[in-house]
């Protein structure tokens, strides 16, 4: 597996915007930083996850008003209709509800806003505001449905992505919490490729503790390298984000054919 040079993401934010003319030209905002914090010597940690909003660029209040979704036209259709919306990519626990309020209310954004809602994997303190958004379309792993519970099938697995519109997809990055993880990705931006990748990784230089969380290492190991192959930007579930620094490793690999390997080819 490449592992390729990363550092903290130090940058605005609101520089992150797609290029081109598309109505989905999308602004991505870390409203929450994700924290894993060791608590005494039995083991205990207190964490909650990373909350993102990917915000449609020309997006304003007046725009909230939308007709229901009924789902006619199966899931393709009504997933390109909700991410024209604010979406956000996990909501923290339901200890963090009024400083996730908070933050969404800095963007100019309230809960009634939000069009969708993906959940990266199931844990608790990534999906434990849900209930903050009835009037969303929810993408929790690979379960799919409208407001009120209407379900719609559809074909997402590593190999088929979910399309949201130009440069916005939702892809299968299985592993931390089994084979049903998801990632949403935010291609052309000003910064390049952003994933917004739930637990696929903790934090930046979590190498040497990840594989201890994950229900599939051998998946999450997969599904970590996809991401580092295309992402510049890459926001962990529990930690800042990071850029991941290819034309370093690049270099690198060009002067020592053994750079960028971890394992036994390297010794």
């Amino acid at each position: 597996m490449h592992a390729f040079p990363r550092e903290c993401f130090g940058g605005d934010w609101s520089d992150i915007q797609q290029g081109g003319q598309s109505q989905f030209l999308t602004i991505c905002r870390d409203l929450s930083e994700g924290y894993a914090e060791p608590k005494g010597l039995d083991g205990a940690v207190r964490a909650d996850g990373s909350v993102t909003l990917v915000l449609p660029q020309a997006w304003g209040p007046a725009c909230s008003q939308r007709e229901p979704q009924r789902g006619g036209g199966g899931a393709k259709i009504a997933l390109e209709e909700v991410a024209r919306g604010p979406i956000l990519v996990d909501t923290g626990g339901p200890w963090a509800r009024e400083a996730l309020l908070g933050a969404l209310a800095r963007q100019g954004v309230s809960p009634g806003d939000v069009t969708l809602v993906v959940g990266t994997h199931g844990h608790s303190d990534h999906i434990g505001n849900l209930g903050l958004f009835p009037g969303a379309a929810l993408l929790v792993s690979h379960d799919f449905c409208l407001p009120g519970g209407l379900y719609l099938p559809h074909a997402l697995d590593e190999e088929r992505p979910l399309q949201l519109g130009p440069g916005l997809e939702v892809w299968a990055t299985p592993g931390h919490g089994g084979q049903r993880d998801v990632s949403v990705v935010v291609a052309g931006t000003t910064r390049g490729t952003v994933v917004i990748a739930g637990d696929v990784f903790e934090r930046d230089g979590d190498e040497d503790s990840w594989q201890a969380l994950s229900e599939d290492p051998v998946a999450q190991e997969r599904s970590r390298k996809r991401v580092l192959d295309a992402a510049d930007i890459v926001v962990p579930g529990h930690g800042a984000p990071f850029l991941v620094l290819r034309e370093v490793a690049q270099l690198a690999a060009a002067s020592d054919p053994r750079q960028g390997l971890i394992g036994p080819e390297r010794d």
